[in-house]
């Protein structure tokens, strides 16, 4: 007779329940202003916009979960290097789809190699580091894409703007990457280590915790990501730009703060991400639709940001 009190316990407790709450309540006083015209087309943006944030969001989490001033702010450039590359080598052939995309998470290891080279032989902290190498990154791209801008493959924009149901497909792979990197955090012996790194670096380097490897390979793994980002957006928006990352350096930390997981590492959840890259999305499109003006939109985005990551440490705390 218990069982169900107790699950409801367990949901509630859960961190990154307050970003799925906080963008179901946003949705839902979006389509009350609209007397309920347009509710489903808002979500099917809402999953189609949120796809690539949260392909970024993944990569960033293993990395702030490594502990504090792990951050890797050259996810933008690597999603412009990565599209430019790809974009160019495609040439627009349908043929060279699967070469385009073995390019783009090339350029992603090389970019989470020199990353790391930075961090470990320069000693230069994280933040620091990739902030530097993301002007390096950038003037790459910059330089190969030389302003020019390639169409996609027809086949590769098909699929990242093909729909199941009003459901995008891309969005539908997305979930099912995100349960993979969730299984991957919680059940695996690297997951384990990047939680226990993020906890205390000395105490799991003394616990036989290869920590080198293990910072590596999440660095690498951020890069890889954004390059996956970067090939998967060109496809979507039509080729390659040199400012279409931008947005996502911030929104890539937003995500894993709002989605429940500490800053302060040690501790993360994939989940969250999801519902943090929805909640964000759907702010945007809620103020867009009372008419809010730029100034007052970002103001109200960010109190409205800020009550829901006060909420779940409220949660938190109590527990």
């Amino acid at each position: 007779m218990n069982a169900e009190p107790g699950f409801i316990r367990r949901l509630v407790a859960k961190p990154w329940l307050w970003a799925y709450v906080a963008a179901a309540a946003v949705w839902l006083v979006t389509i009350l202003f609209t007397g309920g015209r347009g509710g489903g087309e808002v979500l099917t943006a809402a999953f189609t916009f949120a796809t690539f944030s949260v392909i970024v969001g993944i990569g960033q989490l293993y990395v702030v979960t490594l502990g504090p001033g792990n951050v890797d702010l050259s996810i933008p450039a690597t999603i412009t290097l990565a599209g430019a590359v790809a974009t160019k080598v495609m040439d627009t052939q349908d043929g060279l789809i699967l070469v385009g995309l073995i390019v783009a998470l090339a350029c992603g290891v090389a970019v989470g190699c020199f990353n790391y080279a930075l961090i470990i032989i320069l000693r230069i902290p994280p933040i620091i580091a990739t902030l530097s190498s993301s002007f390096l990154i950038q003037s790459t791209a910059i330089a190969y894409g030389r302003g020019i801008r390639i169409k996609p493959p027809a086949a590769l924009a098909d699929f990242t703007t093909a729909q199941v149901l009003g459901m995008p497909v891309l969005a539908l792979c997305v979930i099912a990457l995100a349960a993979v990197m969730e299984i991957v955090l919680r059940r695996t012996v690297y997951g384990r280590w990047v939680t226990a790194i993020g906890q205390n670096m000395r105490a799991a380097r003394l616990a036989g915790v290869n920590v080198g490897r293990t910072r590596f390979t999440a660095y690498v793994m951020s890069a890889v990501f954004a390059g996956l980002c970067g090939y998967l957006l060109s496809g979507f928006s039509g080729g390659s730009s040199l400012s279409m990352g931008e947005e996502y350096l911030l929104t890539s930390i937003a995500l894993v703060v709002i989605g429940g997981s500490s800053v302060a590492g040690g501790y993360s959840n994939v989940p969250g991400l999801w519902g943090a890259a929805l909640f964000l999305f759907l702010v945007v499109t809620m103020l867009n639709t009372y008419g809010f003006g730029a100034g007052l939109r970002y103001l109200s985005t960010g109190l409205i940001i800020i009550a829901v990551i006060v909420a779940a440490s409220a949660r938190k705390a109590t527990r």
